[in-house]
C-alpha cells in the first residue's frame, strides 16, 4: 500500500490564529487549504486574510460563526492563558494582533472580547467557496455546512456533533454538502458520519492531539502512520459492513438511539 496514494485526498483547516502564516503553510508544498475564519472588528484586517489566502491558494473559507463571544473556558481562566513569548498569531504581525496580552483570567478570552466583531452579516467579500456552521447557510448560499459543538469548549452540555448531523442533513435537503466536525476516534467514528448522511470529516480536537503526538515522535513519518492508521481502521469497517465503495454506506447500516425499535423476524423452530 502506498501511502502518499491513500493520504492524497486529505486537507487542511488552517486557523486564523495559527502560529504560521497562510503563506508559511502554502509554502511547505501542494495540498487542499481552507482557511478557518474568524471576523474581526476592524473589517478591513478580514479582508486582508482572505485576499493573502486566495492568493496563497487556499480553497475554501471555513467561517467560524459561535466566537462572537468566547466560551468560559476555566482551564484557560486558572491557567491565566497567554501565548508564550516567542510564539505570535503570525497571520496578524505587523498589525498590533499578533500577540495576547497578559490577563487576570484567559488572555485569548480578552483577546477575543477586544478584537472580534459579533455582528456578523452573510455579505460575503470573497469568491472563495463559504462553508459555515449555521443552518441559515442553505438560504444565504454558502457552499456548505460544518457541523460542529466547538469541542464543547463554546458551552458546555451541548449535544453531540454526531447526533445532530442527521437533523441538518435532513434540513439541507441535499442543497449542499453538509460536514461533520469533531468526535473522531476511530475509523468507525467516520462510517457512522457517512452513514447519517455526512459528506466528508473533519477531525478535530481528538485527533489534534494524535497528530501532534505523532509528529513529536516521528515528525512527517509519524503523522503518515497515525493517519494511514484512520484510514485502514475506516476501511476495515467498511469490509466488515459489506461495503465495496463509499456510496454502498447507507443509514441501514447502523442503529442509533433516537431510531424506533425493530422487530426481529421470529425464530422458526
Amino acid at each position: 500500500m502506498n501511502p502518499k496514494r491513500q493520504l492524497n485526498n486529505l486537507f487542511q483547516t488552517l486557523s486564523s490564529w495559527a502560529t504560521s502564516s497562510v503563506e508559511e503553510v502554502a509554502s511547505t508544498g501542494p495540498g487542499i487549504r481552507f482557511l478557518k475564519l474568524c471576523v474581526y472588528k476592524d473589517r478591513n484586517v478580514v479582508t486582508q486574510l482572505v485576499k493573502r489566502s486566495e492568493r496563497a491558494g487556499f480553497k475554501a473559507i471555513a467561517l467560524t460563526v459561535d466566537t462572537p463571544r468566547l466560551g468560559r473556558r476555566e482551564s484557560d481562566i486558572m491557567n491565566r492563558f497567554v501565548l508564550p513569548s516567542y510564539l505570535t498569531l503570525k497571520n496578524f504581525e505587523g498589525l498590533d494582533l499578533g500577540k495576547m496580552d497578559k490577563s487576570n483570567d484567559s488572555g485569548l478570552a480578552s483577546y477575543v472580547a477586544g478584537q472580534i466583531d459579533r455582528a456578523l452579516s452573510w455579505k460575503a467579500i470573497t469568491s472563495l467557496p463559504v462553508l459555515v456552521k449555521a443552518r441559515l447557510a442553505v438560504q444565504a448560499g454558502a457552499a456548505g455546512i460544518i457541523v460542529s459543538n466547538h469541542s464543547a469548549r463554546q458551552l458546555d452540555y451541548v449535544p453531540a456533533t454526531i447526533s445532530v448531523l442527521e437533523e441538518v442533513v435532513k434540513a439541507a435537503q441535499g442543497r449542499i454538502p453538509v460536514f461533520s466536525d469533531g468526535g473522531v476516534g476511530r475509523g468507525t467514528d467516520v462510517f457512522k458520519a457517512l452513514a447519517l448522511g455526512a459528506s466528508g470529516i473533519f477531525v478535530s480536537a481528538l485527533w489534534f492531539f494524535h497528530v501532534v503526538f505523532s509528529l513529536a515522535v516521528d515528525g512527517e513519518a509519524g503523522v503518515k502512520k497515525v493517519l494511514q492508521m484512520l484510514r485502514d481502521e475506516f476501511q476495515l469497517t467498511m469490509a466488515l459492513s459489506g461495503c465495496r465503495s463509499h456510496k454502498e454506506i447507507t443509514r441501514n447500516h447502523i442503529v442509533t438511539d433516537w431510531d424506533a425499535p425493530r422487530s426481529l423476524p421470529a425464530p422458526r423452530l
